[in-house]
C-alpha cells in the first residue's frame, strides 16, 4: 500500500507507538496533522497519505477529513495485540465519526506459522485472547507463511479459522502477497451485501487468485477500511421495520464463505474434520440457522431484542436474512454487540423458497437456545399461534 504504484489514492494510518518504517526516498513530504500535537503526516511519492497515530484515533480521523480531497479512503493498521471490537464501536457511536467515515470492513493477517499457540492461549481474566477477537470480527482473513506449514497443517488451520468465523473470506498467500483490492472495498458493513455472505448457494470463495500473481507485499496485523461517504446505516433499534429505509453503497467485491448446508435447523462450525486435526475447545464459534418458511416480525423483533439485551457483549457478529409473513420483501440485519441494523431489501422472486438464515459469531454461544430460539419465531409455529391467542403474554421469557 505504501510502497506500490496500485492506482489507490489511501490515507493510512498506523494505530501504535513507533516510527513507521518508510524509507526516505518514498516521502514527497511531511507536515503536522490539524488538530494534533504528535501526528506528522506524510504525503508519499505513490499518492498516499501515512501518519502514525499515538493519542486520539477520533481527533485523527477527523482531522483527516478536512483533507478529504487527498484521498478516497483510510485504511487503519492496528498492533498485533488490539481488539477491533473498540474501533469498530467508534465509528457507530461517536457522532462525528458518523459524519465523516464509514467503516467498510475488517481485513485480518493470520500468521499460519506461529497462530495456533497464540489462539489456544488462556487469559488470566478469562477473557478471550485477541488472536481469537481479530479472527472473529474479520471480513477478510489472510492466511499468510503457507510456504513454512505442510498442506495438511495449512488445511486444519483452515478448517479452524471457518470454526471460528463462518462469514469471512479467506486468501491464501505468502509474504502477505495479495491483491490491493482484496483489502479494499470489503462491503462487511453493507446491508446489500448480507444476503451473499449468509446465503451459500450465492458464495464463491475469492481465495487464491488473490495470492500469488500480485507484489503488493503487505505486513499488517488487522486493518479497517473506511469509505467516506454521505450516506450513513447506523441504528441502534434492535427493531426490523418494514418501513425502514436508509441509501447504502455497495463497493468492491463480494466477500463469504464456502459452507454449504441445505439442512433446515441449524448448523454448529464446529464439527469434526476427520482423524488430522487436534482438538480444540476454542470458546469464539460460529453457528448458522436456517429455517424454511416465514417467520413472525414481533417474535423476530422480541427475540433479537432479547438476545441483544442479555448476550451483547458474547455476540460479536450477526447478520441474517429473513422471510417475514405478510410481506413481499426480503429483511436483511447485521450487528455487532447491542450494535444493529436491519432494512427490507430486494422482493421475493417468483417461486423463490422463502427461507431464513442467520450466522452468528461470537463467544460461548448456546447453539440449541439460538437454534431454539429462531425456530419459535415461524409464523406457523405453536408459540405464534399462542401469543394470537392470548395463551402466552411474556414472549421474551419464553424465547431467551
Amino acid at each position: 500500500i505504501l510502497t506500490h504504484p496500485h492506482g489507490q489514492r489511501l490515507a493510512v494510518i498506523e494505530n501504535e507507538v513507533g516510527e513507521i518504517d518508510i524509507d526516505s526516498e518514498l516521502v514527497a513530504s511531511r507536515q503536522q496533522l490539524e488538530g494534533t500535537d504528535s501526528t506528522t503526516i506524510m504525503m508519499l511519492n505513490n499518492g498516499c497519505l501515512c501518519c502514525t497515530v499515538r493519542d486520539d484515533l477520533v481527533v485523527a480521523l477527523n482531522s483527516l477529513a478536512k483533507r478529504r480531497d487527498e484521498f478516497d479512503r483510510i485504511v487503519i493498521e492496528t498492533t498485533g495485540l488490539a481488539s477491533p471490537a473498540p474501533i469498530i464501536q467508534t465509528f457507530f457511536m461517536e457522532p462525528s465519526m458518523a459524519e465523516n467515515v464509514r467503516l467498510d470492513g475488517v481485513v485480518a493477517l493470520v500468521d499460519a506459522k506461529h497462530v495456533g499457540p497464540h489462539l489456544d492461549e488462556i487469559k488470566t481474566d478469562d477473557s478471550v485472547n485477541e488472536a481469537l477477537q481479530q479472527i472473529a470480527y474479520a471480513d477478510r482473513l489472510v492466511l499468510n507463511k503457507l510456504d513454512l506449514v505442510t498442506a495438511e497443517e495449512s488445511e486444519a488451520l483452515e478448517r479452524r479459522l471457518r470454526d471460528i468465523n463462518g462469514l469471512a473470506s479467506i486468501a491464501r498467500t505468502t509474504r502477505a502477497n495479495v491483491n490491493v483490492d482484496y483489502v479494499l472495498g470489503v462491503g462487511g458493513y453493507d446491508l446489500e451485501r448480507v444476503e451473499s455472505e449468509v446465503n451459500p448457494d450465492l458464495l464463491k470463495e475469492p481465495t487464491a487468485k488473490h495470492s500469488h500473481d500480485h507484489d503488493h507485499d503487505h505486513d499488517h496485523h488487522h486493518d479497517h477500511d473506511h469509505h467516506h461517504d454521505e450516506h450513513h446505516a447506523h441504528e441502534h433499534s434492535h427493531e426490523l421495520s418494514h418501513s425502514h429505509s436508509e441509501s447504502h453503497e455497495s463497493h468492491g467485491s463480494t466477500s463469504g464463505h464456502s459452507h454449504s448446508h441445505s439442512h433446515s435447523e441449524g448448523h454448529n462450525h464446529s464439527h469434526s474434520h476427520g482423524g488430522h486435526d487436534h482438538h480444540h475447545d476454542d470458546s469464539v464459534t460460529s453457528i448458522s440457522l436456517q429455517i424454511d418458511g416465514d417467520l413472525d416480525l414481533n417474535l423476530v423483533n422480541q427475540w433479537l431484542g432479547a438476545l441483544i439485551q442479555y448476550k451483547s457483549e458474547d455476540l460479536y457478529r450477526m447478520k441474517g436474512i429473513l422471510a417475514i409473513d405478510g410481506f413481499t420483501e426480503t429483511f436483511v440485519f447485521q450487528g455487532v454487540h447491542a450494535l444493529f441494523e436491519g432494512s427490507p431489501a430486494r422482493p421475493w422472486r417468483e417461486g423463490e423458497p422463502r427461507i431464513s438464515r442467520m450466522v452468528f459469531i461470537g463467544r460461548d454461544l448456546d447453539e440449541e437456545l439460538l437454534r431454539g430460539g429462531f425456530a419459535d419465531c415461524r409464523a406457523d409455529g405453536q408459540l405464534a399461534a399462542d401469543v394470537r391467542e392470548g395463551r402466552i403474554e411474556d414472549v421474551e421469557a419464553s424465547q431467551v
